[in-house]
């Protein structure tokens, strides 16, 4: 089993959103600062010195890429469920999220009042991570065990790429960094 929890890589999406934004084919394609967006979160991942697990087979919904991404990692201590379009993820917002979860069994980072990713969950919810479809995610359990609350000062983990103007929104913060 691994001490510490696995990161999660969600990069299954379709990115209909940024299609119909005018985006041209995957948003974790696209580039960022003359780089893919996804190459950008896999570096935060790597930095954080966390294992991790990058699920990209093509799943129906969210739900569905957690539940295959928990049963590749089974014998994880847990999850931190990071969608691949947060590229401007801090390492230690990452390292943040894993030891919260000594606290509690599911951990949401929060940036000035909103709710971001990764968010956390121990071992103990293995079994319902592994049991989720659809678009919906784990949302269900984290309204069935009301979460940790992590205010962490970090734009990135509220920063997702859903259509073009996000793209250049992060373009922006990242040129500020």
């Amino acid at each position: 089993m691994h001490a510490s929890p696995v990161v999660l890589v969600l990069a299954s999406g379709r990115g209909e959103r940024f299609r119909a934004s005018g985006g041209q084919g995957s948003k974790l394609q696209a580039l960022l600062a003359g780089r893919p967006v996804l190459a950008h979160t896999l570096d935060a991942v790597r930095a954080s010195g966390l294992p991790w697990h990058v699920e990209d087979a093509g799943h129906p919904g969210m739900g569905d890429s957690i539940a295959a991404g928990v049963r590749a990692t089974a014998d994880a201590a847990g999850w931190l469920v990071l969608p691949g379009d947060l590229p401007l993820v801090r390492p230690q917002s990452l390292q943040a999220v894993a030891a919260a979860l000594q606290q509690a069994s599911v951990v949401v980072p929060v940036h000035e009042g909103s709710r971001g990713h990764p968010v956390g969950f121990r071992r103990e919810h293995r079994e319902a991570l592994q049991a989720l479809t659809g678009t919906e995610g784990a949302a269900a359990i984290v309204r069935a065990h009301p979460p940790l609350r992590l205010e962490l000062d970090d734009i990135g983990v509220v920063t997702d790429i859903d259509t073009l103007d996000d793209l250049a929104r992060a373009e922006r913060l990242l040129a500020v960094r």
